[in-house]
């Protein structure tokens, strides 16, 4: 094999394992968001998303701005565990978009003995520090 192709190979191999890494590390966020939800714990649900005045989400009430105010809104949407009952992510699509952002798509279902619902989503995923964090989420 030439130099140069294994040079290649190689690169697209370390790349490979660094999409993967973060494809995980994007999954698991997303387990560690659904067992915090089940557990009634909305504040360590909030962990996943970017604690800032800029992240954004988009529910049936239109778009709201701000980690705070999306806290807000969650605990006012489902003030006790029985409104919150248990939650399930299914992934439809997890897309790199570059280094830094992913793209996810899935559904979402709440099974609950008030009425069970569900719904699709949209989250936009940003590479802060290290971490990954929702930035924007469209869920309906």
């Amino acid at each position: 094999m030439k130099p140069y192709l294994l040079l290649i190979c190689l690169l697209l191999s370390a790349t490979a394992g660094a999409q993967s890494n973060d494809e995980t590390a994007i999954r698991q966020l997303l387990d560690k968001q659904t067992a915090a939800w089940n557990q009634g714990d909305i504040d360590r649900f909030m962990d996943g998303y970017w604690e800032n005045d800029s992240l954004m989400f988009i529910g049936k009430s239109g778009v709201t701005y701000g980690w705070t105010n999306t806290l807000n809104n969650y605990k006012r949407g489902y003030p006790d565990t029985a409104a919150m009952g248990k939650l399930r992510f299914e992934l439809l699509s997890v897309k790199r978009l570059s280094d830094e952002y992913y793209f996810v798509v899935g559904k979402w279902s709440l099974q609950r003995s008030i009425g069970n619902v569900g719904g699709h989503y949209n989250l936009l995923f940003r590479k802060i520090n290290g971490k990954w964090v929702i930035i924007a989420d469209h869920s309906s």
